[in-house]
């Protein structure tokens, strides 16, 4: 059950809760608090953690490590098994007998037993080539294939307890950094000297060690093969389906939930080693130091001064307040929606006096105005700046449509009307305006050549 999703974000979680909390109410159960309070109440009761990993827009829950214990602890009550089995005892038997030749230290001993298995292997040996081959009965085959699975299962979630000691070795480390007295202890001499401290930390050697075993290709290889061979067999296919999906997963599963341990490792050792070179451990042991004055005086005037007495400072109170960032709601733009539609814009007028002002502070192709102004006059006896643009568009955009209006305060006639012209702008967009409608007619811009 714990192979799933291990981790839910804040928001998703309170979702499932709030719809378990809704099917448990229809079948008369009392749960009078919201889904975020009681997820709120189990963080604090210790069933549940939080952390906000990086790049993630929130935080993340997941069960503790005890809470799985415990979870896991009420499954077995209600799973019939046999205590004493023949494949355990035949595990305690082979790791006696593998410790105690792995500690003894006499040579000719040594020497004995490793003859003795000699002798063993070579028996058996000609007894597999004179087909004398013994299986394993199907009956034991499968009790050892279900204790393997619940060790393994055992071990995966162990990588959890290992996490949670890393974290609390970096939280010991650091309270000794920042209580210690001296200008360097025992800890901040190691890490200036470049010692990992945590990797270096029993926990950590052992996890390594194991690491290392977990992570070697051969190693890797005789597992995933092993595993192929043993669901191969006729006896595994009385396992249930649940134990199959476990053992041809095991390997992607302890990986998994070893390479979370070794990021944690990693990322510990980088914080505390960035705790240090930061030299941020210095102002937090100045803030130890004030709290800890603060206290040895708040114990020396306890019998001198109540509670209750004045003492002549008044302590403003922030009025931050803190929470959670699950409990913040993101703005709906739907709810901001204007159901009227969006009117057009009046057009804009441009005067004449506007249009001097714009001549002084533009550069407008003149000579390429009159040319379009000459050729439109050859064929007709009067143009309006409309027309113009609508036979040759505008090049330069609204500085095209003042250039027209500048020759016309100057060679055209004015009319008493105004009329509207459109152009497209540099960047795409197409706009008009009114202009006082001026006409320029045949001969007027002859004297300008």
């Amino acid at each position: 059950m714990f192979e799933g999703e291990r981790r839910l974000p804040s928001s998703i979680l309170s979702e499932r809760i709030g719809r378990d909390l809704d099917s448990l109410r229809a079948e008369d159960w009392e749960l009078p608090q919201s889904a975020q309070a009681y997820l709120s109440q189990w963080l604090a009761d210790g069933y549940l953690e939080r952390s906000y990993q990086a790049g993630a827009s929130e935080e993340v829950y997941e069960l503790s490590a005890s809470a799985i214990q415990a979870i896991r602890f009420v499954e077995s009550l209600g799973q019939k098994r046999t205590v004493a089995t023949e494949s355990r005892l035949s595990l305690v038997i082979q790791q006696l007998v593998q410790l105690a030749e792995q500690t003894e230290t006499d040579p000719e001993s040594r020497v004995e037993k490793l003859i003795r298995e000699r002798a063993r292997l070579d028996a058996e040996i000609d007894a597999v080539r004179a087909g004398r081959v013994e299986a394993l009965p199907a009956d034991r085959a499968l009790e050892r294939a279900r204790e393997i699975v619940a060790l393994a299962d055992e071990l995966a979630n162990d990588f959890r307890q290992v996490r949670d000691q890393f974290h609390q070795l970096n939280r010991q480390l650091r309270e000794r950094i920042v209580e210690s007295e001296g200008a360097r202890g025992e800890v901040l001499e190691e890490l200036f000297t470049g010692v990992d401290v945590i990797a270096a930390s029993d926990a950590g050697r052992t996890f390594k060690a194991f690491w290392r075993l977990l992570t070697d290709p051969q190693q890797s290889m005789e597992l995933e093969e092993a595993l192929e061979r043993l669901l191969s067999r006729e006896f595994a296919r009385t396992l249930d389906r649940q134990e199959r999906r476990f053992l041809s997963g095991m390997t992607k599963l302890l990986l998994e939930r070893g390479g979370d341990v070794h990021d944690a490792l990693q990322y510990f050792a980088r914080s505390l080693k960035q705790f240090v070179q930061s030299r941020e451990y210095m102002e937090q042991r100045r803030l130890n130091q004030l709290l800890k004055e603060a206290q040895r005086l708040a114990v020396e005037i306890k019998d001198r001064v109540k509670p209750t007495d004045e003492i002549g400072h008044t302590l403003h109170l922030t009025s931050s307040k803190l929470g959670s960032l699950s409990q913040f709601r993101p703005h709906d733009p739907s709810l901001d929606r204007v159901d009227a539609g969006i009117p057009l814009a009046e057009a804009a007028e441009i005067s004449l006096e506007a249009v001097s002002e714009l001549v002084a502070h533009s550069e407008i192709d003149f000579r390429g105005l009159k040319g379009h102004v000459q050729a439109l006059l050859e064929e007709r006896d009067q143009v309006s700046i409309a027309e113009i643009l609508d036979a040759h568009p505008a090049e330069q955009g609204l500085g095209s449509v003042v250039g027209y209006m500048a020759l016309g305060s100057r060679h055209g006639v004015l009319a008493q009307r105004k009329e509207t012209v459109h152009w497209t702008g540099l960047d795409g967009v197409e706009r008009r305006a009114h202009i006082p409608c001026v006409y320029f007619v045949k001969g007027c811009l002859d004297e300008s050549r």
